[in-house]
């Protein structure tokens, strides 16, 4: 994977992204920063490190501080690596996006970020002051570019005319749930016109279904949400799933990530690990998808389990 670029957010990073959603304070501390400086040696360099204390989110984590310790103490100089924050919309705009920022990067111990995804929401936010305070960051030189979580296709749209009319960044990419069971909201037509267009790229999330897919049918930790009710099924699908790997010669987790490759929006795939192994492991999809996307595409196609579900991205 050395040497392979794509374009995120108006910055060049790699392929794939470690995510730290309950991921590195479920790690020893030394084996963190194994994981990180193997992933870097390796051509993995986008971190999306967030704080997770805001609203619904709220759960005394420390994974954000932990992975500001590891990658100093794996000695890994802050050029190498590219930082994706959250800015979150839970307690907008009560708590705004400079004082956000402000808790986040010394949380890290970082002075910016380079590009930010901006958080969902439960009710529809106002959308002209985002993107004005975004704006506002970016000219402050605390991020380059930025992303939108898990928007309302009507919202989105609502953002990039306004900052089109307004001569103001536009999100440029969208991080979105996209899995093998959960496609409806990146392939339907509301995301997809802005994909085929070039407006905005895919950054594939929540790939594992929580680790479901991968056999986990009772995850123990807090996972992401479940719009449109599917999970029973997802369960169910997970069994398919082991099944058509093996007949690739590959893992099931090795066949989620090649799926969100063989998607031409994608251009970054992010997910969490806590072993060397498993980061070795998904390392292993590249050459997967390379020979095999548009048959593994085919294979899974009747595991696609959210075809009703509203593809404009409300849930």
């Amino acid at each position: 994977m050395n040497g392979e670029q794509v374009r995120l957010g108006g910055i060049a990073t790699s392929r794939f992204g470690l995510g730290s959603w309950n991921t590195w304070d479920r790690m020893d501390f030394d084996d963190a920063v194994s994981l990180i400086r193997t992933a870097v040696d390796n051509g993995v360099t986008l971190f999306d490190v967030a704080h997770y204390d805001m609203g619904p989110h709220s759960e005394g984590s420390s994974t954000d501080v932990i992975f500001g310790q590891a990658v100093k103490a794996a000695g890994i100089p802050r050029d190498d690596y590219q930082l994706c924050g959250k800015l979150w919309l839970w307690d907008y705009p009560r708590t705004g996006f400079a004082h956000q920022l402000d808790t986040a990067l010394t949380r890290i111990g970082v002075d910016k970020a380079d590009i930010v995804v901006v958080g969902d929401y439960f009710e529809s936010p106002d959308i002209p002051r985002i993107v004005t305070e975004v704006a506002e960051q970016i000219r402050a030189n605390r991020f380059q570019g930025w992303g939108v979580n898990n928007w309302a296709a009507a919202d989105l749209d609502k953002a990039l005319t306004f900052a089109t009319t307004e001569g103001l960044p536009t999100p440029t990419f969208a991080q979105l749930k996209y899995s093998i069971v959960r496609r409806s909201m990146a392939e339907g037509p509301h995301y997809g016109n802005h994909f085929t267009s070039g407006r905005l790229t895919l950054q594939a999330s929540d790939i594992f279904e929580g680790g479901i897919l991968l056999g986990n049918k009772t995850p123990t930790r807090k996972i992401g949400a479940d719009p449109g009710g599917i999970r029973d099924s997802v369960k169910a699908a997970a069994d398919t799933l082991t099944q058509i790997a093996k007949d690739f010669g590959a893992t099931r987790s090795q066949l989620a990530i090649a799926f969100c490759l063989s998607y031409e929006p994608v251009a970054n795939v992010l997910f969490g690990v806590s072993k060397l192994g498993q980061l070795m492991d998904n390392l292993g999809a590249l050459r997967l998808w390379a020979e095999h996307g548009p048959e593994i595409r085919a294979a899974v196609d009747n595991l696609w389990l959210d075809r009703a579900v509203n593809p404009d991205g409300t849930w």
